[in-house]
């Protein structure tokens, strides 16, 4: 197996990744339109709903594109023609959405707070009480804008109650935060290969109930990212409608066996192990955070900007960025950022000597 040299990423994907998924994309060339192929598409799309105990009640379709490949296919694909779609709007991917639906002709009702603010779902409630025509409400789980983890339990509960489906931008949590579709009942949940599943970028995929299938058949507004044609296409043929990156499916096979090996609580207590020696060694630096302690998705911290004299972010990054570690900015929060991610392939030491470069750092400037 060849060693990569390793780089520490703390952006919030694409994530660092291990010697064995890079490794997985070196194989022998395959036609995508082969049996065999199709063999290892179907054993992914299997297993994705299983990561989230979603087993016979929902079903999986992949699409070769970065994860708003994924939001595009899921609202295009499940907001009917003549309906509105309500969004949370509390940071930049909620935003994201709003403005995906508009690009469609989707007339959206905007639930918009500053980012970083905690959703109230009496507002969604009253929201939806006031307008019969919602049929569908879309919010991110884990938006990384800040590193907010959103009551989406209390959401689905909320949306069922107005008979409205729910769709869930699961993009920065999937396979790191335990999730159990069947608890939510969220009708669609999107995320990609490159982020808490810790494959490489270049496929998105959209979990959706299996019982809605038919109502998807309609629907028409996009030729490319329409979840019934992708869907129905490989049942028929056992191929992907598209030329799908076919070493980015190996990776993600092989990401996909680490995780089942790794297990659903030994991933997501190690991520928090990571987080809490990442919280811990920012405080002793003196820094703190957007967030309350229990707002936190324990995968991405947003770190208030420092007033230390001489401290300049892009600075900041260049310096730990030659020491190989990869930092990332704010995104619009309601105050100066910063962001850290534990996401991907780390582990404690990683961090800490992330920290200890973080330090120099800061000796540098003082």
């Amino acid at each position: 197996m060849k060693k990569v040299d390793r780089k520490i990423l703390l952006n919030p994907g694409p994530a660092t990744t291990s010697d064995t998924v890079k490794n997985a994309m070196v194989v022998e060339d395959i036609c995508p339109r082969e049996a065999d192929f199709g063999s290892l598409i179907e054993s992914i799309k299997n297993d994705l709903v299983k990561i989230v105990h979603g087993e016979e009640d929902y079903l999986a379709t992949l699409f070769t594109a970065s994860g708003t490949g994924g939001l595009e296919a899921a609202i295009t694909s499940a907001v009917p023609v003549g309906k509105k779609l309500l969004v949370v709007e509390n940071g930049a991917y909620g935003t994201r959405m709003v403005k995906l639906a508009e690009t469609f002709g989707i007339e959206v009702v905007r639930y918009e707070l500053k980012y970083g603010d905690y959703p109230d779902v009496k507002v969604i409630e009253k929201l939806l009480a006031d307008d019969e025509d919602i049929s569908h409400l879309a919010v991110v789980h884990h938006e990384t804008t800040t590193g907010m983890l959103n009551p989406i339990q209390e959401i689905c509960d909320l949306a069922h109650k107005y008979d409205t489906e729910v769709i869930v931008d699961c993009m920065s949590s999937y396979a790191g935060i335990p999730i159990d579709i069947r608890k939510w009942k969220a009708e669609y949940i999107i995320s990609s290969s490159n982020k808490c599943i810790q494959g490489m970028a270049g496929l998105v995929f959209v979990i959706f109930r299996a019982s809605l299938l038919p109502k998807l058949q309609g629907q028409k507004r996009s030729f490319y990212f329409n979840i019934y044609n992708q869907y129905v296409g490989f049942e028929k043929t056992g191929q992907m409608q598209f030329t799908p990156p076919v070493q980015v499916c190996y990776a993600l096979r092989q990401a996909i066996d680490e995780y089942f090996i790794e297990g659903e609580q030994g991933r997501w207590t190690r991520y928090k192990e990571n987080w809490d020696i990442l919280v811990n060694g920012l405080q002793e630096l003196g820094l703190t955070f957007l967030l309350p302690y229990e707002q936190q998705s324990k995968i991405l911290l947003a770190i208030v900007e420092p007033k230390q004299a001489g401290y300049d972010f892009d600075q900041m990054h260049d310096y730990l960025y030659e020491r190989g570690f990869t930092i990332y900015p704010g995104k619009g929060a309601k105050a100066a950022t910063f962001r850290l991610s534990v996401l991907g392939d780390l582990y404690a030491e990683d961090i800490r000597a992330f920290l200890n470069e973080l330090k120099n750092y800061f000796n540098t400037i003082s």
